[in-house]
């Protein structure tokens, strides 16, 4: 029992050093941001329709718990039309999950917003999203999950690291 002791004694330091969130700096690969992301992210493409307009959007994302961090980008002809695209985009997801938001303070051009809704047949789900404008560029910044399972100080934390370049 004597030398089992100190290893039962390490035990939660062991656990300690395997975090739930392993936090990375990221630089968007077809589009340009710096962004901390939680765990080691994907990056895909694929059209989107966006309003009356198929564009390319491109998602990099990484996944704790059943959450979902992501940020997305497309590029727009000018500022104008990204200026349309961060709403219709913020439109779009708030439906996806059948939800209500509201919008939180922001900075500058940015729009945040939280959003609670079930989609059908689901469980309610909890969205966290900024949404950026960058030249002609638009983004979407997101936190996305079961409602009980979003860490907000880890929400906060993605979506303040968060810079366009």
């Amino acid at each position: 029992m004597r030398q089992l002791l100190p290893a039962l004694l390490c035990l939660p330091l062991l656990c300690a050093c395997d975090p739930k969130f392993n936090w990375r700096e990221i630089h968007g690969k077809e589009a340009p941001f710096t962004v901390l992301l939680p765990a080691k992210p994907v990056t895909v493409s694929r059209p989107v329709q966006l309003g009356e307009q198929q564009i390319t959007m491109t998602m990099t994302a990484a996944e704790v718990d059943h959450v979902s961090f992501a940020v997305g980008s497309m590029e727009m002809a000018d500022a104008d039309q990204a200026h349309a695209a961060v709403k219709l985009m913020q439109t779009a997801l708030v439906n996806n999950i059948n939800g209500k938001s509201k919008t939180l303070p922001a900075t500058g051009d940015a729009i945040d917003i939280e959003a609670s809704g079930t989609p059908t047949g689901g469980q309610p789900i909890l969205l966290i999203a900024h949404f950026a404008v960058s030249g002609k560029r638009a983004y979407q910044v997101i936190v996305e999950g079961p409602e009980k399972e979003v860490v907000r100080e880890e929400a906060a934390t993605f979506i303040a690291s968060f810079k366009p370049e």
